[in-house]
């Protein structure tokens, strides 16, 4: 554009010699100047060129080189490799944040695969095992029908048909929470913990139930069949973990000080490390190679995933805190 405004310059220069200099040349006219602006311009545009190309190439492979990292982890997940990271190093620009996100991501999408694939490992064997044990006793009742005790037979069939109608059951009431767009309504917390403390098939003073003074009225705007079957949960877990000790469970349902609405329940039992405690969500969570210990007679082992599960969808709090004296302190807080 330099050179083309020169050009358009010596257009208005006059094709004459209007002046005679000193020593009796005359001035270059317009076709000199011209002359001269065109040569020097074409050499001085196939200079420009040449270095533009050759400078702007190796800036462009500089700064594209960071994208050429990001795509070949994209590659690679694409091709079932999570494990990859970009791990750009450099000064924090717009690249390094999208690398480091697209690592976040990566990281994030492992961790749910992994979690999937032990969920559906432990989901596989739990589903088996009654189904397992009920073929060996019609085996060996098949085998051998003189010895089978026909009743006990029943009963033993009747206790593992009812425990995987309750782990299917559990499954769906796990997955339903994730769906999101549950119909919603106002709840009151406190009704409904009382509701199923009444209604719970242990009575509260065998189950050694105390309610906190501090139970107070407490609205919510949720689901109220999950709401309840979050309550439910948290009652029969401590229940489970309280009836072996004969110890003590406290139940307190209020608002915080921030005006949400709280429910806890602690409850006594064995002694809990922080660790084990803040797996006890995960399905079917395997602690030291044995099932955790929340895992009751009959139970389904999906009680406080369910739980969690239920938080979630209902963008609530939910805290498991281990007792120092042993036992495990659950505390849901929920939006306002």
């Amino acid at each position: 554009m330099l050179f083309a405004v020169l050009l358009l310059v010596l257009r208005y220069v006059p094709d004459a010699n209007l002046t005679v200099v000193s020593n009796g040349d005359f001035a270059p006219r317009r076709r000199d100047l011209l002359k001269v602006a065109i040569q020097f311009s074409f050499w001085g545009l196939l200079f420009l060129t040449t270095v533009g190309l050759g400078a702007g190439w190796i800036l462009a492979g500089q700064m594209l080189r960071p994208l050429a990292r990001i795509t070949r982890a994209a590659e690679a997940a694409a091709q079932g490799s999570l494990s990859h990271r970009v791990h750009l190093p450099g000064r924090d620009d717009e690249l390094r944040q999208l690398a480091d996100t697209f690592d976040a991501m990566l990281a994030r999408l492992e961790r749910t695969f992994e979690e999937q694939r032990r969920f559906t490992a432990n989901a596989s064997h739990e589903l088996r095992t009654p189904q397992t044990v009920m073929k060996t006793m019609l085996q060996v009742a098949r085998a051998n029908p003189e010895a089978v005790d026909l009743e006990q037979l029943l009963i033993r069939l009747q206790e593992m048909n009812d425990r995987s109608i309750d782990t299917h059951e559990a499954l769906l009431q796990l997955a339903r929470p994730e769906k999101g767009d549950l119909p919603r309504e106002a709840c009151n917390l406190t009704e409904v913990t009382m509701d199923v403390l009444t209604q719970s098939e242990v009575p509260l003073a065998e189950a050694g139930i105390e309610l906190s003074e501090s139970f107070a009225p407490a609205a919510v705007h949720a689901n109220p069949p999950l709401l309840r079957r979050l309550v439910d949960n948290l009652v029969r877990n401590a229940i489970t973990h309280n009836l072996p000790s004969g110890g003590t469970i406290w139940v307190e349902v209020g608002t915080d000080p921030a005006g949400r609405a709280r429910l806890s329940i602690a409850n006594t039992g064995a002694r809990i490390s922080a660790e084990i405690a803040a797996t006890l969500t995960e399905p079917f969570v395997r602690a030291h190679g044995r099932t955790r210990p929340t895992r009751g007679p009959g139970g389904s082992g999906l009680g406080l995933a369910i739980v969690a599960s239920v938080a979630r969808a209902h963008h609530a709090d939910l805290h498991l805190t281990p007792r120092p004296e042993g036992g495990l302190t659950v505390t849901v807080t929920f939006p306002s």
